[in-house]
């Protein structure tokens, strides 16, 4: 079993309160702020705004993620990262330019990752594995939360988790985590996980109760 990293997905955090919640999550033991940004095209929702990001920005030393659900991320990545973003995932099917805007993230001096849709294969990404820190496996349909976890993704993280040991990428999950997917899938190898209502969000327990739990 590896070492978890443990990221509170933000689009399911208290908006009336975003500055105190982020500040508490900090507190608990969040590993990395997960921040979704949407255009309501490449995914049939709208996620977080620049606003969001700069405050929790402001309020946190801790990494911060920006998972780029949008059309054309390359025009993008290079703001994000001038805003303090320090990992960031594009989706390879919605760049047409997907090398050279993982070279845009890499030479401002961050991580880069990929996300992969459900339904987007390994074949797919293949040549891009070796250009890429992190390999998020979104175990949901992305758009929205609350959403019930896709069994037929396990394979693909069991391939990425094998494929893993011949590059220098980490495997993140995304989509319906609950606490026994953090269980059974760091059991199989894989680095990171996204939290939202499955496990973390809307509980009676304290956040730092819960990440202890999940660790």
């Amino acid at each position: 079993m590896v070492e978890k990293l443990l990221c509170p997905s933000m689009m399911c955090a208290d908006f009336g309160n975003l500055k105190q919640d982020t500040i508490n999550l900090d507190k608990a033991g969040t590993d990395i702020f997960h921040i979704d940004i949407m255009d309501g095209d490449f995914v049939p929702n709208f996620g977080m705004g620049l606003q969001d990001f700069e405050l929790i920005r402001t309020v946190t030393d801790k990494p911060i993620d920006v998972h780029l659900m949008i059309n054309n991320p390359g025009k993008y990545v290079g703001m994000f990262a001038d805003m303090g973003a320090d990992i960031i995932y594009i989706h390879p099917e919605a760049d047409q330019q997907v090398t050279r805007t993982l070279d845009v993230i890499k030479s401002k001096g961050k991580k880069a990752g990929i996300a992969l849709n459900p339904g987007t294969s390994i074949a797919a990404v293949k040549e891009l594995l070796p250009l890429v820190d992190y390999v998020m496996v979104m175990t949901v349909n992305p758009g929205f939360a609350g959403q019930s976890f896709l069994d037929f993704t396990v394979d693909k993280i069991d391939e990425l988790v094998a494929l893993s040991e011949n590059y220098n990428y980490d495997v993140m999950v995304d989509g319906a985590i609950a606490p026994d997917k953090v269980e059974s899938l760091s059991e199989k190898g894989v680095k990171g996980f996204i939290l939202g209502t499955s496990s973390l969000f809307g509980k009676e327990e304290s956040y730092e109760t819960i990440l202890q739990k999940l660790r």
